[in-house]
């Protein structure tokens, strides 16, 4: 029986994974001009899973040379000579397992290269190739997967350099072959590293990988994709589900980022505590066991993806900087595509372009952000300690009772921050009520903002809890009017979500103003507005 799998590469006969033969026949096209590239995309995003499966595309119509620059050592990049001979020794080592091995002449000269007691140059290995491509009855396509561990090395640059003046060489002559396509894998987009020309000089610098063509093949997986591979689970447990609706339900939480796709769907078929909480497969596989997955998700100490994101955050604290903005300040950036955070922010797989601005990639890390923002707020921990103290209070026949959590809020608010509105910003009333919310849902539901809401005057939470959804807008009191357009925008929104019933949440600094929670019937909706 097949598994989700969440390390390493996916096996179509080993694993439930979604079907990229449309994925590859795209990159097949850019390989087929001739074209060199560079995949490059954020940590766990399917890079290796589509090679592979681009390999099994083009071996009967090239030879592929798939090599892994994980398998050089750092010492290799100490000076040309080391890291040509590790380089030929790495061809050597992946012979055996290509579909159409090394020829036994050119194996034997990267063989001697690779154990040469003398220094080398990368002339020496570069003649190797141009004889074996000239010569090869197929073309050939090199891969390089994990190009990251080699993008501060002078001696990559100068390898890069080799490889397009190659390439510039047969765009010139076609009677000058070389390898038809060369395709660099990994986070970092190789196609924008600079090099100093000559090591000596401090301000001339240019790309030696400026040749590439761009890659704007979207690597995300579909919910037509994600639906295929649940057909296909469905057919081998015949749990029930709607596969339409699950597929919807874990796109909208992921936008597709291979890793937590397949995690969530591997957390709902063998966690053992959804075996603890769920009589059977049928029951996990609804909204509710989605939901309860991706709170498990978050709640996990040892997932690689997270470690690296929040890496990012310690070792680059302008870009912490900027998601902060985005999050906690309601701030929306404009999409710049050429600023050098945002590009970062892009390429670790934080940010996405949404209607010309930035937001965060996906639900999953948004809630990953905002539970990390929140944990290190420490001047607000008193109202963390009020929700704490009454969260049993808040829950009724395993639903929240909102209103309540509004009142109290309110009450914690007063007494907490009394009349002292001097320092307070938009974002303040946004950051407490989400202090004072987390640890009432914390352990069993999920919350996250609705990004198309997101900004300084409004912001829509989104609490999911046992299987019941609750909408809160939080806003700045800007007079009657203005709240009488809050009231009709939640009441539309309210029937996107297919509810009945929603909450406003209003920070008011009008002395004269009646604090409290107050029931409004709007159209066939009913509100629940607190004022602060």
């Amino acid at each position: 029986m097949k598994e989700f799998n969440t390390t390493a590469v996916c096996i179509p006969s080993k694993h439930y994974m979604v079907d990229l033969s449309e994925r590859v026949k795209e990159i097949k096209k850019l390989i087929d001009a001739g074209k060199y590239f560079t995949i490059n995309r954020a940590r766990q995003y399917g890079k290796t899973t589509t090679i592979n499966e681009l390999e099994r595309c083009l071996q009967h119509e090239y030879d592929v040379i798939s090599i892994d620059f994980q398998d050089i050592t750092d010492a290799d990049f100490d000076n040309e000579s080391d890291f040509t001979k590790g380089l030929a020794g790495v061809f050597c080592d992946a012979k055996d397992s290509m579909d159409n091995p090394i020829p036994d002449e050119y194996y034997d000269d990267l063989s001697n290269l690779s154990e040469e007691d003398k220094e080398i140059k990368l002339n020496d290995i570069f003649k190797v190739f141009n004889k074996w491509c000239k010569t090869n009855e197929k073309k050939i396509v090199l891969i390089i997967d994990e190009v990251d561990t080699a993008t501060n090395n002078q001696v990559f640059f100068d390898f890069l350099a080799k490889l397009r003046s190659n390439y510039l060489k047969h765009e010139k002559n076609q009677n000058f072959i070389t390898f038809q396509s060369v395709i660099l894998a990994g986070v970092t987009d190789v196609k924008h590293l600079k090099s100093k020309i000559r090591p000596d000089d401090e301000h001339k610098v240019n790309s030696p990988w400026n040749i590439a063509a761009d890659f704007n093949i979207d690597m995300s997986l579909s919910e037509e994709g994600i639906k295929g591979m649940l057909d296909e689970y469905e057919a081998d447990h015949h749990t029930g589900m709607d596969t339409s609706e699950i597929a919807c339900l874990i796109r909208d939480y992921t936008q597709g980022y291979p890793f937590l796709v397949s995690k969530i769907c591997q957390i709902v078929d063998t966690s053992e505590v959804m075996s603890e909480k769920f009589s059977c497969l049928s029951e996990r596989w609804t909204k509710y066991g989605i939901d309860d997955a991706v709170r498990l998700l978050l709640k996990e100490s040892n997932i690689t993806l997270f470690e690296s994101l929040m890496g990012k955050l310690t070792n680059y604290p302008e870009l912490k900087k900027k998601l902060r903005r985005i999050l906690m300040n309601g701030e929306v950036l404009e999409y710049l595509p050429y600023d050098e955070a945002q590009s970062q922010l892009r390429m670790y797989g934080f940010i996405r372009e949404y209607h010309n601005t930035i937001v965060i990639s996906n639900r999953i890390f948004e809630t990953l952000l905002y539970n990390h923002f929140l944990g290190e707020n420490v001047d607000d921990n008193d109202i963390k300690q009020s929700a704490s103290m009454d969260r049993n209070r808040f829950v009724k026949d395993g639903k929240l009772d909102m209103p309540l959590i509004m009142e109290r809020f309110i009450e914690a608010y007063n007494q907490i921050y009394g009349e002292n509105t001097e320092t307070f910003a938009e974002k303040d009333g946004r950051e407490r009520f989400l202090l004072y919310l987390k640890p009432i849902i914390n352990g069993t539901g999920n919350y996250y903002i609705e990004a198309q809401t997101r900004d300084q005057k409004r912001t829509d939470i989104i609490v999911d809890y046992l299987g019941n959804q609750y909408i809160i807008e939080l806003k700045i009191w800007r007079g009657e009017r203005y709240n009488s357009d809050g009231e009709k925008q939640i009441s539309e929104y309210l029937d996107y979500w297919k509810l009945d019933t929603g909450y406003m949440l209003s920070f008011n600094f009008n002395m004269k103003k009646e604090q409290g929670v107050k029931q409004v019937q709007i159209g066939d909706k009913v509100l629940f507005e607190g004022t602060v």
